[in-house]
């Protein structure tokens, strides 16, 4: 059930930003707020499957990091400079 939560959140990630990019405003910046928190959403899920030895730890891992530079892109779009 977890790994299913994982692909719901991964897969909300990208359609969020795509969604946000078409969009204006505080509309656009909502979905930019989701597809962050749907990315730290992956993180928990995949650090609970590497706990209970779920997944392959190496490819979690990387997951992981490419989730992290997600998360900074997407940060970068709600507080730009």
């Amino acid at each position: 059930m977890l790994t299913i939560r994982v692909i719901r959140s991964a897969s909300s990630v990208p359609a969020n930003l795509a969604e946000g990019h078409g969009r204006r405003g505080r509309d656009r910046l909502h979905h930019w707020r989701i597809a962050y928190g749907s990315a730290k959403e992956v993180d928990c899920h995949l650090q609970l499957l590497m706990a209970t030895s779920a997944v392959d730890h190496r490819t979690a891992r990387h997951a992981l990091r490419l989730f992290d530079e997600v998360r900074a892109m997407t940060w970068r779009l709600l507080h730009p400079k």
